[in-house]
């Protein structure tokens, strides 16, 4: 069985040793760790994956909890087999309503088989989105739409959410929060064609450059920003020279957007992809967990 424990906290000295030594003790394979101890936030981050018994799944979730009462450390033990057959997702969105819609219809419809946990926005717009589908509503953004970081990540545990799927979420993510998610649990959808158009108006970038092309990209989130090889899907469309940049930014919101990212979602979910060391790789049926 595959876990990913992640710890972050206040730095200090041998902070990875009892989580290290635990995992070793109970006979835990390390297929992969990270670690992250920047002196100017004083923060210590870690992420370890390892491969262990299933048996032993509960009772390490009970030691890390203790050793993170000691240790002062937010541990989280997670794993994509625990609820493999229907993971539970975590919606996040703004105010465009096509994308957050199309991942609802489609977790409705069966084509993600998944459960839709709650629906979490910095903005209040959307919130008849979440009573339309019968799904909590969390806000957290404040009346200019800042978003209350820590209070999303005691909803996402509230909520018990294997996979947090950023479905035209317009804030950044800091750190702390995918350090605490890392391992593949983020899902991103970007506007616009990565590495190539990065940023808060790819449209309006692709449209100046005379780009005849447009498209969006699905992505997984990793706390280094200037990271590649996150890519789980990209769907493009074309339009014809002189088409107004409002079509080609309609065509993109309402048809492109939602199917690059419930392709992607579905992916992720049916374990045709993961993350490993920060790179995108199809899991192999036959050998892979």
């Amino acid at each position: 069985m595959e876990v990913i424990i992640t710890a972050l906290g206040p730095d200090n000295v041998g902070l990875a040793d009892p989580i290290i030594h635990h995992v070793t003790g109970r006979g835990a394979r390390i297929a992969e760790i990270q670690m992250y101890d920047h002196d100017e936030e004083h923060l210590f981050a870690m992420l370890c994956r390892i491969d262990i018994e299933e048996e032993e799944f509960a009772p390490l979730q009970e030691a890390m909890r203790q050793i993170g009462a000691h240790t002062s450390l937010a541990i989280r033990v997670w794993s994509r087999e625990n609820r493999a057959k229907r993971p539970r997702i975590a919606v996040c969105c703004t105010y465009v309503e096509h994308t957050p819609r199309a991942v609802l219809e489609s977790i409705e419809s069966g084509l993600i088989p998944a459960e839709a946990a709650v629906l979490i926005s910095n903005r209040d717009k959307l919130a008849p989105l979440a009573s339309e589908f019968e799904i909590p509503f969390r806000m957290i953004g404040n009346e200019r739409g800042v978003a209350d970081d820590d209070a999303m990540t005691e909803i996402l545990d509230e909520f018990d959410v294997d996979y947090v799927v950023l479905a035209r979420y317009m804030r950044i993510l800091p750190a702390q929060t995918c350090w605490q998610f890392a391992g593949g649990r983020i899902i991103n959808l970007h506007h616009g064609l990565l590495p190539g158009f990065p940023g808060f108006r790819p449209y309006h970038d692709a449209y100046h450059s005379r780009m005849l092309t447009f498209g969006a990209t699905c992505h997984f989130i990793i706390p280094e920003l200037d990271a590649g090889n996150q890519t789980i899907n990209q769907r493009t469309f074309a339009v014809a020279p002189g088409t107004p940049l409002k079509s080609v930014i309609d065509t993109g919101e309402t048809e492109n957007e939602p199917a690059c990212l419930v392709e992607g979602l579905r992916r992720v979910v049916e374990r045709e992809v993961y993350l490993h060391f920060h790179r995108v790789v199809a899991r192999n049926p036959t050998t892979d967990p």
